[in-house]
């Protein structure tokens, strides 16, 4: 029976039925909640960004664990002095230069404001978030204006020797409102809803318990980090533990959620030493300008652009200040190519000289390297390199060279009884107790009863059904894993007979014998194709002579590619999959020459899983008794997963890539997908009605030409929409419609829209268009997030130590009001694993919890490359893999600087020229319409 629906025009909040079977074959139901439906959806008044709770689940095995967060206190309104509310105050911090001043210095400012600039107003001292907010806990005296304007030095151990005055730093505040500490009480009992308010006052109280770390340690954002545990890793990095905390409303109860965090840091020391080590270099003689080739000058360049250095000799950064200290750590623009035996400047009293004479000349120091480079520091200053030093405790804001991604993950991993620990030890560095902003705002935080417990439920996963010819055709997976073993495909693809193998490797090196391995573990049809080229061999060339032999010989086209790839070939496989995907529309594969020579069956097994569905067969699909809210023949449903991938940080000016990808069958396994470029880091998807006709002509076309399906059966009735990577903040942008369509009878249609990156209405926009009826339900899938599961004793843990797969959260550290919940869908291999958070944010189709939760977990078991359920459902996964693959659809052969990684590959000018939009918009390749049907993506 489907679930209930409420009329077009709405999104209802209705109860609909769990998807059947439950551990054991019985059903088990959770007892009622301490904190119940009715006392968190209390009235009709209360407004939500998504859908309002309809109720809790009930399906699975009930099970208490831990979680990574512990209970506080709100605020109560008699530790406030005389207003009853906390004061929020805008600041702008105006330097002499009026620029904009990093987060550090805005805190040492605002520091040196309230202990020596006005230590009688300031008292007891506010709170800030180094940037535009600042909170008291009472109201300071401005007068009825409600604004005041300071002038504010940094401390004496700033000032200059020499007699120079400090600067002077102007510091205006004023009021902007107040915030009443009772609205949080009433939004975690259900009985305010979610609005700025609310925002608001959970804001000022996560500036209230980080002030003290940032105030004390290196931060980023939500997470400050310590020297006590650090890992040299080489090139001029070191990693720092840290730790994050955030405020979150709990059902019933205000929750600090606290994780450990990782950092990447410069090494302190010598600014010359860490460059060495940076270029795996041993004397300074290599960083000289005819030893440095252009490509690792550009790289150095961009590793240490943004590093705050300070002299280790007492003088200026400049002829102009000549004898004078400069402690103040100086920020490097760039190096310079010429040495400072080359690098000129003009003197003011006439005539030039340059950098290491300045030096020798002026100061009596001559350089023991002038032939080294220099920083470029402010305007015009220039450092001889063996002058400068990094100080300890710099944040590296840049991406990690991917030869150190490994020491990373091998940091940063922590299986979940020491990542548990680490977070209680954590705890006495945070030392809530002793933070006096804590205690003046009136916040107690409960550390001594620890880390909350909560009631969980391990949900019964999906029954999986294989081909006919299988020794048994179906299977359940145990903790997230199954074997294929006696299995065949449920639906293989054609005999393979058209294909050819090319290997980018000498003959000495991949022989015939191991490539007869490879033909035989994939266990293929044999071919006579071969076709071996040298590493840097052109790749188009040499697949496009592959695919002519094929033709020669068999008078028909390849179907597939098999390609062995020598370490390190990651540009080959650029062009490999470009040229497949794009030019050509013949599937590819891929293969690692030293991971398929003399590999294991499992190996080949995993690799035919990608071939099977590259080609259009269906590897395995769930039972339809276990997901009858999709099997329902008079519900037909498509399930839609969307992403968006952002360039890296420091890369500003180049593209974004959206993607959807949809399933076309009845039984969600085959999907098709299409992507995009549009404007850098904007989160929404502007293409999304065309990308949605898309998939959904897909759909309609495999339900009519191979299904067979006749009359409206073709269309889906129900879209369900899985976004993946939109934050809180951004779920109303996804929503928000404007009222644009008109309802008639059956359809809406569509009259116009002002934002067309508005995500719900161009999807309704593309249904009227198509003329299909769908009722549509909105989840946002969230990974980037904090909370973590432990559990309890031995026997509630896999092997791993984690919480076994299909293990749920809807209860004391969800949403007050909306409908939320946590999912651990897969079984844990290293570390400690992280369930994905699902909110749902629309719902015409009226489900229930326990559908949407039994639903989501289904379908993460139908990911198409493993025989192991994944961390997110399988449409979310194909899509942040087709966002990924986007990057390819541009020709190799022009120059195309889409990831702004270090590795400098380009100089600035050629960088600036492919900056445009438009020029990645017109030069982006769309998919060969050959493999636009087929799951090339996988």
């Amino acid at each position: 029976m489907p679930p209930r629906a409420a009329p077009r025009g709405s999104a209802p909040r209705g109860v609909g039925p769990a998807i059947r079977g439950l551990r054991g074959g019985a059903t088990s139901r959770a007892p009622a909640s301490q904190f119940s439906l009715s006392s968190t959806t209390s009235g009709s008044h209360i407004t939500t960004i998504g859908v309002k709770r309809p109720n809790f689940g009930t399906g699975g095995t009930l099970v208490t664990i831990n979680v990574n967060s512990f209970r506080t206190t709100i605020p109560e309104v008699h530790y406030v002095m005389k207003q009853q509310d906390l004061n929020r105050l805008n600041v702008v911090v105006i330097s002499p230069s009026e620029k904009t001043l990093p987060a550090r210095l805005n805190m040492d400012i605002i520091e040196s404001l309230q202990l020596r600039a006005a230590p009688d107003i300031f008292n007891p001292r506010c709170v800030y978030d180094g940037r535009k907010n600042i909170f008291a806990a009472r109201e300071l005296p401005f007068g009825e204006s409600g604004s005041h304007e300071f002038d504010v030095s940094l401390s004496d151990a700033r000032v200059d020797p020499s007699g120079r005055a400090p600067k002077v730093y102007k510091v205006r505040l004023t009021k902007v409102a107040e915030i009443n500490p009772e609205v949080l009480k009433r939004f975690i009992h259900g009985q305010q809803s979610h609005d700025n308010n609310v925002l608001t006052a959970i804001t000022a109280l996560n500036v209230v318990i980080r002030m003290q770390p940032t105030m004390d340690y290196p931060f980023n954002v939500r997470s400050f980090f310590t020297d006590r545990e650090t890992k040299d890793i080489g090139s001029g990095i070191s990693l720092w533990r840290g730790y994050f905390q955030s405020i979150r409303p709990g059902i019933g109860q205000m929750l600090i959620n606290i994780d450990i965090s990782t950092a990447t840091m410069y090494k302190g020391g010598p600014l010359l030493r860490i460059c060495l080590e940076f270029l795996k270099k041993q004397h300074p003689t290599q960083l000289f300008k005819q030893n440095l080739p252009e490509r690792e000058f550009l790289r150095l360049q961009r590793f240490i652009s943004g590093v705050r250095v300070v002299t280790n000799q007492p003088i200026g950064v400049h002829p102009a200040t000549s004898g004078r200290n400069e402690p103040t750590p100086r920020v490097v623009k760039r190096l310079t190519r010429n040495s400072a035996r080359e690098e000129m400047f003009s003197l003011r009293e006439g005539g030039r000289l340059s950098v290491a004479d300045y030096f020798r000349q002026t100061l009596n120091r001559p350089l023991q390297f002038p032939d080294a480079g220099c920083v470029e520091v402010g305007s015009v200053a220039k450092i001889p390199m063996e002058l400068c030093n990094i100080p300890p405790g710099q944040i590296m804001r840049k991406q990690i060279p991917p030869d150190k991604t490994k020491d990373v993950l091998e940091f940063a991993t922590k299986r979940p009884r020491d990542r548990l620990e680490s977070i209680k030890t954590g705890l006495s560095v945070l030392a809530y107790g002793e933070s006096e902003y804590v205690r003046q705002f009136g916040m107690k935080v409960d550390i001594e009863s620890g880390p909350v417990k909560v009631q969980a439920r391990v949900l019964k996963p999906p029954i999986l059904r294989y081909g006919p010819g299988s020794k048994a055709p179906t299977v359940t997976p145990n903790n997230g894993a199954w074997n294929m073993m006696d299995k065949t495909f449920y639906k293989p693809t054609e005999p393979i007979t058209a294909w050819a193998v090319v290997i980018f490797e000498t003959p000495q090196r991949f022989g015939q014998t191991a490539i007869e391995d490879v033909v035989k573990g994939m266990k293929l049809e044999q071919t006579r194709v071969y076709k071996y080229a040298s590493g840097q061999a052109e790749v188009r060339k040499t697949l496009i002579e592959a695919g002519k032999d094929v033709v020669a010989l068999l008078n028909r086209p390849p179907t597939l590619l098999v390609v062995i790839l020598p370490e390190g070939g990651n540009e080959m496989y650029t062009e490999v999959k470009y040229f497949g995907d794009v030019e050509m529309g013949c599937a590819t594969q891929c293969l690692k020459s030293t991971k398929c020579y003399r590999a294991k069956p499992q190996y080949f097994a995993n690799v035919c899983l990608k071939i099977n569905v590259k080609l259009g067969g269906i590897n395995t699909i769930p039972d339809p008794s276990s997901v009858s809210v999709l099997t329902d023949p008079h519900h037909p449903t498509i399930v839609m997963g969307a992403d968006v991938i952002h360039p890296a940080p420091g890369s500003d000016g180049r593209p974004s890539f959206t993607s959807l990808v949809g399933n076309v069958d009845s039984d969600t396994a085959k999907y098709v997908a299409d992507s995009r470029v549009q404007t850098s880091r904007q989160e929404m998807i502007a293409d999304l009605c065309e990308m949605s006709k898309h998939v959904l002509g897909f759909y309609t076309r495999y339900r009519t030409h191979v299904e067979r399906k006749v009359g409206n059966t073709c269309n889906p009735k129900r879209i369900i929409f899985y976004r993946d990577g939109v934050s809180e903040g951004q779920f109303k942008q996804v929503l928000d419609q404007g009222k644009p369509f008109l309802y008639l009878g059956h359809f809406y249609i569509f009259l116009s829209i002002k934002n067309n990156s508005l995500e719900l209405p161009q999807l309704k926009k593309a249904c009227a268009e198509l003329r299909i009826d769908a009722k549509i339900t909105i989840i946002v899938v969230g990974k980037r997030h904090h909370v973590r599961f432990f559990p309890i004793g031995p026997k509630d843990a896999d092997r791993s130590g984690n919480c076994p797969a299909g293990t749920v959260v809807d209860r004391e550290i969800a949403h007050p009001t909306e409908f939320d919940f946590y999912l651990q869908s897969h079984g844990g291999l290293l570390g400690t694993s992280r369930p994905a958070h699902y909110s749902v944010l629309y719902d015409e189709n009226g489900f229930s919890a326990d559908a949407l939760q039994s639903l989501s977990f289904a379908l993460c078991h139908v990911y198409a490359r493993s025989t192991r359920s994944v961390s997110i459902p399988a449409p979310v996964y194909y899509a942040d893999i087709v966002c990924s693959r986007a990057k390819n659809h541009y020709d190799p052969s022009e120059v195309w600087d889409l990831l702004g990684s270090d590795d400098a590959s380009v100089d600035t000018s050629r960088t600036r020229a492919v900056d445009s939009l438009d020029k990645f918009q017109k030069g982006f390749k769309r998919l060969h319409h050959r493999q636009a049907s087929l799951m090339y993506f996988s």
